[in-house]
């Protein structure tokens, strides 16, 4: 990228269990992982850091951090991690020692609130976990810690990256483990109008609701994605549609722009037109 350009790959809901087993005897985690980050690897222009908001492994369990570590090893560019409902906090400070984002906010079992610069952007990672819950919780300490930190870098441009949307997706049987305290997040996201954009995870699909001000948007899953069903009373399911990410294109003169990814080999990139200019039929 130029000087003038920075790019961040969003990859969430990796779900990474331990030997690399099958999530609920179907899914292919780590597999799933995998090509997502060959496809990142291929990209003709590869990010310049990839965050990962959440759930990252399925149990908490130390093995399936350790297989998540090297599975990311692969990744030269900067990686930073944030729990999900899934995670442990203490278990993930454990494997990732060398983080040392993970432990600006404290240690062990405590939130995993951070800032970080990369670029020309500050990257807010909020922790909304709690801990034996699905759902989140942003807490007034939480919030106080957000205000505080987004009002140090108030010409910044951010990325403020949580776990639960803070925000109904009209998917019930999600929505009923969504993000508690979100009415107070909100008024706390518009006093900082360079929040630039809500990063989040937790659906397992791309889903973009106008929040405090910005965009507040979930991103898709690398493997499996929650059914699309906007029936209240839809049953808990997932499907195996196509895979992906988001990539956040910062331009110095365009401001931030997002794409929706998608992740696999979808074989070449064909032209519209021949050698002479004449579009081909």
């Amino acid at each position: 990228m130029t000087t003038d350009t920075y790019l961040i790959a969003q990859i969430t809901d990796l779900h990474i269990k331990a030997g690399g087993r099958l999530s609920y005897g179907v899914v292919d985690t780590a597999g799933a992982l995998q090509r997502c980050l060959d496809t990142l690897l291929a990209a003709p222009q590869r990010p310049d850091a990839v965050v990962a908001t959440g759930d990252l492994v399925d149990f908490g369990s130390e093995e399936e951090y350790r297989f998540l570590r090297g599975l990311l090893a692969a990744l030269p560019m900067p990686v930073y991690l944030l729990p999900g409902n899934h995670d442990s906090r203490a278990m993930l400070r454990r494997v990732f020692p060398d983080h040392a984002y993970l432990f600006s906010g404290g240690a062990g079992d405590e939130p995993v609130h951070y800032a970080v610069h990369a670029g020309p952007l500050c990257l807010v990672g909020f922790d909304c976990t709690v801990p034996g819950r699905s759902g989140g919780r942003a807490d007034a300490a939480g919030l106080r810690w957000l205000d505080a930190t987004l009002a140090a870098a108030p010409a910044t441009p951010t990325l403020l990256m949580l776990h639960h949307p803070p925000f109904h997706t009209g998917i019930g049987h999600m929505d009923t483990q969504g993000l508690e305290g979100a009415a107070d997040l909100e008024p706390v996201v518009r006093r900082h109008p360079q929040v630039e954009r809500v990063l989040c995870g937790h659906l397992h699909r791309h889903i973009v609701r106008r929040f405090g001000g910005t965009l507040a948007m979930t991103a898709p899953g690398p493997a499996h994605q929650v059914a699309l069903d906007l029936d209240p009373q839809a049953p808990s399911r997932f499907r195996m549609e196509p895979p992906g990410y988001l990539l956040h294109w910062w331009h110095a003169r365009h401001g931030l722009v997002t794409h929706a990814a998608a992740s696999g080999d979808h074989g070449p990139a064909y032209p519209f037109y021949d050698a002479d200019g004449r579009l081909i039929d």
